[in-house]
């Protein structure tokens, strides 16, 4: 969390973590699962999938997006209905997405309100009477995440024999492609097994996996 630039989005994001970048720091994914299981079911963390990949999910502090959410709300007329959205279902959920049934019947929202939570990206459409949870204004960290991991990618591809040691590539200097910082980006390659992490003597060694 604390690599994730918060003044690339004038602080306005709550910190978003990849679900698979926590496998880069802990092998034992059934483990990490688990442990982000109990942190979901406390109410502690809430977890979003982010639509550029069925596989990502973001991970934020559940009191980092509300905080964010509400400031964003500030002096808008959707306002009381994001605020009971936040307080009736994200604080008791923990689902990823939200049928029209469910939002009329068992969270008593209208039709209006829920374009209402449409609006200020809470949700966002999944199929026809279906909505994710949501957060607001992320579509530039999604295009600034996938420019960044295409721009390593391909520092990495690039390399002698596709390979390269991971402290080498952290103080590679970077183009404007790359918004986010090398070590924020590494963590996603690895994670999501684009790399293959090799131990050498001299630290992890990073080698691009053809799919």
């Amino acid at each position: 969390m604390t690599l994730f630039p918060r003044k690339l989005f004038n602080d306005s994001l709550p910190l978003i973590v990849l679900k698979h970048q926590l496998y880069s720091v802990h092998h034992d994914k059934t483990l990490v699962d688990k442990e982000l299981n109990k942190l979901r079911e406390q109410g502690e963390l809430l977890m979003f999938q982010l639509g550029f990949d069925t596989e990502a999910f973001g991970l934020i502090f559940a009191s980092d997006y509300k905080t964010k959410v509400l400031a964003g709300e500030e002096g808008r007329e959707t306002r009381a209905t994001v605020e009971r959205f936040l307080e009736k279902v994200v604080s008791s959920c923990t689902d990823l997405s939200f049928s029209k049934d469910k939002m009329l019947r068992q969270f008593l929202f209208t039709d209006t309100e829920i374009t209402q939570l449409v609006k200020s990206g809470v949700l966002t459409v999944r199929d026809a009477g279906s909505w994710w949870l949501s957060i607001p204004n992320s579509g530039k960290f999604t295009k600034y995440f996938i420019q960044g991991r295409k721009a390593v990618l391909g520092m990495v591809k690039k390399s002698k024999y596709s390979e390269v040691l991971k402290a080498e590539l952290e103080e590679r200097r970077t183009n404007v492609q790359v918004k986010f910082p090398m070590k924020y980006l590494i963590h996603d390659i690895v994670g999501a097994e684009l790399v293959e992490s090799i131990p050498t003597t001299s630290g992890p060694l990073l080698r691009f996996v053809d799919s």
